[in-house]
């Protein structure tokens, strides 16, 4: 099995994963208040440490690479790039809403639905979410459907979905059209996501050079003018 280090700072928690081989991942997983610049690196020394590995050692770094926290995503992005670029290591990008679609296909209570499609929405900040449907034809890796969207939370569109998944319930649920399918609302993005990605990804033989990876912003725009603005409440 590939050493691998999985990396996620898209959201409001610091998330770094190592896998060994057969063993049980090693994870630091940490909320941060002002930002994972100054937990990241250390998290990362200390899991290899842990593991008595060097970077050197390393078959290729995954790293979440949005959407999700702009600032956050940019500096997982670049540390990945540094790392990466400093032993010639490959790299594998993940989406966000993927690693945490991975995370919850491996919960017990997941299995024990057998569930065939699902929604896994997040909270994008501005009054609007992230999301993108799922289905399990490639179990045990769920398969997306289509692409990620961005829109009202009023827009989400159940048809199919047998479970919602995400923090878009808890930030925007009276909003939220009627939805009579099971409901996930804890679920939130770790590196043990990202990692159950990359491992899938590297199967596939997908890991590409670190010249190839950039953020996954969805979102293009983060500030709107007056007029726009005015415009958008019509």
């Amino acid at each position: 099995m590939a050493n691998i280090l999985a990396i996620d700072t898209s959201s409001a928690w610091c998330s770094v994963a190592l896998s060994l081989g057969d063993q049980a991942p090693l994870l630091k997983h940490e909320a941060v208040s002002a930002g994972a610049i100054q937990l990241l690196l250390p998290r990362i020394a200390s899991l290899l440490s842990e593991a008595h590995l060097n970077l050197k050692d390393l078959d290729v770094i995954a790293i979440g690479i949005g959407p999700g926290a702009f600032t956050g995503v940019r500096l997982g992005v670049a540390v990945a790039q540094g790392l990466a670029i400093s032993k010639n290591i490959p790299v594998i990008p993940v989406c966000s809403l993927d690693a945490i679609a991975a995370q919850l296909t491996s919960a017990d209570t997941f299995r024990n639905l057998n569930l065939q499609r699902f929604m896994v929405a997040i909270d994008a900040r501005m009054e609007e979410v992230y999301w993108a449907s799922y289905e399990m034809s490639e179990y045990p890796m769920p398969k997306r459907i289509g692409k990620i969207h961005l829109t009202k939370p009023e827009q989400l569109n159940f048809d199919g979905i047998q479970l919602l998944a995400g923090s878009a319930m808890s930030a925007y649920g009276q909003h939220l059209p009627d939805f009579t399918g099971a409901l996930e609302s804890e679920i939130s993005i770790s590196a043990l996501g990202i990692l159950k990605c990359a491992q899938n990804f590297m199967q596939k033989g997908l890991q590409c050079d670190v010249r190839e990876l950039e953020p996954l912003y969805v979102r293009d725009k983060v500030a709107f003018t007056t007029a726009e603005r005015e415009e958008a409440k019509k």
